[in-house]
């Protein structure tokens, strides 16, 4: 009789490889992203975020007049309580140096107390408040942008799409069309999913009933983190880093070299789910990088340094390259603080987030798994 080895169990931290739930709104595996079954390429190439949101939220594409009646309600709910406005303008006051994310935290928790749906989890408050959550972040994000510099709250342009709205709110200056297509692709890139970690927050959250303001609360706490929706930001950071060491006389190649030897962290690189590479950041590679070509030739060396050190990481470690690290480069080169990547994360992930919750409190059970405990066996404390 032969003895065989026992095979070595798969490593579940994190709940890696586990399904944890059904849902009708998003597919991700290996190849494709599927939002409602359209795939990614496909939505970025002929679709508006508008029209991703109303599928998302919705359930189905809209049709023409069923666009033009979503467009018209959001270009309504734009427009901030003013009791909001001047809280965002206080925290920018009070608080300049902390992080976007959690201004933006705190504003969606603030916004609950002047939504008259805040406790009704019914599907038609849910649809009601998800709308609202969409429309005013943009208008909460460069408000807060805009306070942090000293200068007045924008005004929303009911003409003017989410994206070129955001860009609005945070300038003051109306985006040219290269500009509000590269933003509206890259809204569409991050709207949803599936069970990622701030998803699988709102959705743990949803779960015990609580209110969808609140579940998206904890959701936007999870995306701050750097190995979830901050990594956009930290990605940008290590490029700057490597940048100033070119400038400085080292090759990218020396560094990357000695970010191996040191086991540094790289951002921007590896996925979960994608293994042989992030669908979206080719997409949103190019759009960037069409943008710094027409609009900001100096911005095209990002993409140059960019372009080295994604090969050097495939080269010497098979890894391949996420969105956070094309959106680092594509927003720098727009012009966009740092510090605002991740909340403009939140202008798109908010859909796929309201998604989620109401589908959870539409066939509701309280999330609740268990855990395996590895501690002390029991004792008597009087030993």
């Amino acid at each position: 009789m032969t003895a065989t080895t026992p095979a070595k169990p798969a490593d579940t931290r994190g709940l890696a490889g586990q399904s944890v739930g059904d849902t009708t709104i998003c597919s991700v595996n290996q190849t494709q992203l599927i939002y409602r079954g359209y795939e990614i390429a496909d939505l970025a190439a002929h679709a508006t975020f508008e029209e991703v949101a109303f599928l998302l939220l919705v359930g189905h594409k809209p049709s023409a007049d069923e666009l033009s009646a979503f467009k018209c309600e959001l270009a309504q709910l734009r427009v901030l309580p003013e009791q909001l406005t001047r809280f965002m303008q206080h925290l920018a006051e009070e608080a300049p140096d902390a992080h976007p994310m959690c201004t933006l935290r705190s504003a969606v928790s603030v916004a609950s107390h002047f939504d008259p749906d805040c406790e009704d989890n019914s599907p038609e408050a849910g649809l009601r408040k998800a709308k609202r959550l969409m429309a005013m972040m943009p208008t909460l994000i460069g408000t807060h942008q805009r306070a942090l510099e000293g200068k007045d709250p924008i005004t929303p342009d009911p003409d003017l799409s989410h994206a070129a709205n955001l860009l609005y709110c945070m300038t003051g200056e109306r985006p040219g069309e290269i500009a509000a297509k590269v933003m509206d692709v890259s809204l569409i890139l991050y709207a949803e999913h599936d069970f990622n970690a701030s998803t699988f927050t709102s959705r743990v959250i949803a779960s015990t009933m609580s209110d969808m303001h609140s579940a998206v609360c904890g959701a936007i706490g999870a995306l701050k983190g750097p190995l979830h929706g901050g990594a956009n930001e930290a990605a940008m950071e290590m490029l700057a880093e490597i940048m100033k060491a070119v400038e400085d006389g080292m090759t990218a190649d020396e560094w990357m070299q000695d970010a191996f030897t040191t086991k540094r962290k790289l951002m921007g690189f590896g996925h979960r789910v994608y293994k042989n590479g992030d669908h979206r950041a080719g997409i949103l590679r190019e759009w960037g990088l069409k943008y710094a070509q027409e609009e900001n030739p100096s911005a095209k060396k990002w993409f140059d340094l960019g372009d080295q050190v994604q090969a050097i990481m495939l080269r010497d470690k098979k890894i391949h390259p996420n969105v956070d690290y094309p959106c680092g480069m594509t927003y720098f080169a727009m012009g966009i603080p740092v510090p605002q990547y991740t909340p403009i994360f939140v202008a798109s992930r908010v859909t796929g987030w309201c998604a989620h919750i109401m589908e959870q409190h539409a066939n509701n059970r309280i999330i609740r798994p268990l855990a395996t405990y590895t501690g002390e066996a029991l004792r008597n404390w009087n030993d």
